[in-house]
């Protein structure tokens, strides 16, 4: 049988088959022709056949919902490796992990970098898109003839490594031993007597006998990673670190990554930038249509892979994956010269035991201030502040402002469809393109992914008619190339608008990218915090990462941040002259 030419997928929660009398079928050229290239199942769905299929485009043209993506695979190259079943996503070529180092897997959302994650730990096997029955180990060595990979397969056998696995979605350990503590979670890792060091490394004292029920998503972040670096394994798989940690848990975190690296090969996937390039060794790219299929990338340098990534190119494979780079937009004198838009006086504000100092300010027409600090300082309180959601106990907010916000955590309080959240809170159609909505209009609004929520929230904050725009952890749930492309939109609009934007994120690159000047927050978290007044973008930004503890060069390609190694020539040189953010005038 000859390989399929393109790949055709067909979302079944969308497809309403009888009541568009299976339109699909009805126009496709080689069915009018006789042939089989559509037919129904017993389920009543349509399934595209993809070798009879001439990828004229008329079904997902014409599909009513669509519901159909057909993908031509002229530019695909490699061995099949995984599909999950007929018309769904498919996973060509392969990675494997590097002794003593950390391998990072890139990509956009959907891509599969979790589906490879999980069968380079055996989670998984590969059926080579022959998904007509469960191939055993066994009969997937025998299909493999790169002797390296095949190796890499016979050590996953029973006896083979020993596998540790950070999983992605944290929220299921307190889902799936909720009265749990978290010192007998990790003791039941602890082979080595090991755990009270991690705890303390990881600064989980404050939580370690709360039940796992209690906790916040940092918290329950630090307990799945103690647990998987507790574990004696061969092999340490983590998937998203960072998600809900601030920039402080962050370094803390890769830094104990990093160290478990010297002696253990680490897999790690993770869309934090400046963090990818600080853990990375070696990287491999995952490239294709998401939700479609993915190809992996041979393997590459860290510098070279992540500047491949951004450019849109794989040099050495001679494939162009995007049509345009991603940029780091650095930002210009004009941008923090203009008029001031309106100024707020000196406020405090107590919730509980915090209490929360907030200097006085004032922002200016078209800029974007970035706020950065540790979580559970009063940034999103600040937020609350400026929008009006909570009031001062003294001083006095900004008043007589039209206010845009879009909160840390997501709840549009609406049961319909996007399309129907749309039309009610009248989003501008240039964001539904831009935020790669159009396929998402026929979902229901609750069955939304934690990235596809975030885009939607964006694109309605945005579409508001306000003076002041607040983004709360905006980059949170969004790939690499989501993050850029949100900073350039926020920019662009706000600079065009003369409006304001106030942004609370801890991702340093897009911090970076997005700001004109600072707000930087200190204090004792949970306690006290102290949030000081918008300032210039290099003094503000050299404070934070002194108090942060790292410096921040720039690389000479793409001019992205990159966090300098510890102890690294550049960085003792950025230390001794105090310049410990980098930037290009």
């Amino acid at each position: 049988m000859p390989a399929p030419r393109r790949i055709a997928v067909i979302d079944r929660g969308k497809c309403i088959r009888e009541k568009c009398g299976y339109l699909c079928r009805g126009i496709c050229p080689p069915v009018r022709m006789g042939k089989d290239a559509i037919i129904i199942d017993e389920k009543g769905f349509p399934v595209i056949d993809e070798v009879l299929c001439t990828g004229c485009g008329l079904c997902p043209k014409k599909c009513p919902v669509s519901a159909i993506k057909v993908i031509n695979l002229a530019g695909e190259a490699g061995d099949p490796i995984f599909q999950y079943g007929v018309n769904s996503f498919r996973l060509y070529n392969f990675a494997l992990p590097k002794p003593s180092a950390v391998v990072a897997l890139v990509g956009r959302n959907g891509i599969g970098k979790t589906t490879l994650l999980e069968i380079m730990s055996g989670k998984l096997l590969p059926n080579f898109m022959d998904f007509s029955r469960k191939l055993g180990i066994d009969e997937v060595i025998a299909r493999i003839a790169h002797k390296e990979l095949k190796n890499y397969f016979e050590q996953l056998k029973p006896g083979g490594y020993r596998i540790s696995y950070k999983v992605q979605n944290v929220e299921m350990l307190a889902r799936v031993a909720p009265d749990s503590t978290v010192e007998s979670v990790l003791a039941e890792f602890d082979n080595g007597g090991k755990r009270s060091s991690i705890i303390s490394r990881l600064n989980m004292g404050g939580f370690v006998q709360s039940k796992l029920s209690s906790l916040s998503g940092g918290e329950l972040q630090k307990v799945a990673i103690a647990a998987a670096m507790l574990k004696d394994a061969s092999l340490y798989f983590f998937d998203e670190p960072s998600i809900y940690l601030d920039i402080y848990e962050r370094m803390r975190v890769a830094r104990e990554i990093a160290a478990l690296s010297q002696t253990k090969p680490v897999v790690v996937v993770e869309h934090d930038l400046a963090l990818l390039d600080y853990l990375a060794d070696y990287v491999y790219i995952l490239y294709g249509e998401p939700g479609v299929y993915g190809v992996v990338s041979g393997v590459k340098n860290a510098r070279m892979g992540i500047n491949e990534f951004m450019e849109g190119y794989l040099r050495e494979e001679n494939i162009k994956f995007r049509e345009r780079e991603l940029r780091i937009e650095l930002f210009s004198s004009s941008e923090v010269s203009k008029k001031v838009l309106f100024s707020y006086g000196e406020m405090e504000k107590s919730l509980g035991r915090f209490r929360l100092h907030v200097a006085p300010g004032d922002v200016r027409c078209g800029e974007v201030v970035g706020i950065v600090g540790p979580n559970a300082i009063g940034k999103s309180t600040f937020i609350k502040l400026i929008a009006g959601v909570e009031q001062p106990d003294s001083g006095d907010a900004p008043a007589g402002l039209k206010v845009s916000y879009k909160p840390q955590y997501i709840d549009l309080g609406f049961e319909g469809t996007v399309q129907e959240f749309v039309i009610l809170k009248k989003i501008d159609q240039s964001y539904i393109k831009e935020f790669e909505l159009e396929h998402l209009l026929f979902k229901r609004v609750p069955n939304l992914s934690g990235g596809e929520m975030q885009r939607l929230a964006i694109a309605s904050a945005l579409s508001a008619d306000a003076d002041i725009y607040l983004f709360d952890e905006p980059s949170a749930f969004l790939d690499i190339e989501q993050r850029m492309r949100l900073s350039s939109i926020i920019k662009r609009d706000i600079a065009g608008k003369e409006k304001v934007a106030f942004v609370v994120d801890h991702d340093l690159v897009f911090i970076d990218s997005i700001s004109s000047r600072i707000m930087q927050f200190s204090g004792q978290s949970s306690v006290h915090g102290n949030a000081s007044q918008p300032s210039d973008k290099v003094e503000a930004m050299n404070s934070f990462l002194k108090a942060l503890g790292i410096t921040l060069r720039r690389d000479k390609e793409t001019l992205r941040p990159k966090i300098n190694k510890e102890g690294s020539v550049l960085d003792r040189e950025q230390r001794e002259a105090g310049n410990y953010y980098y930037h290009v005038k």
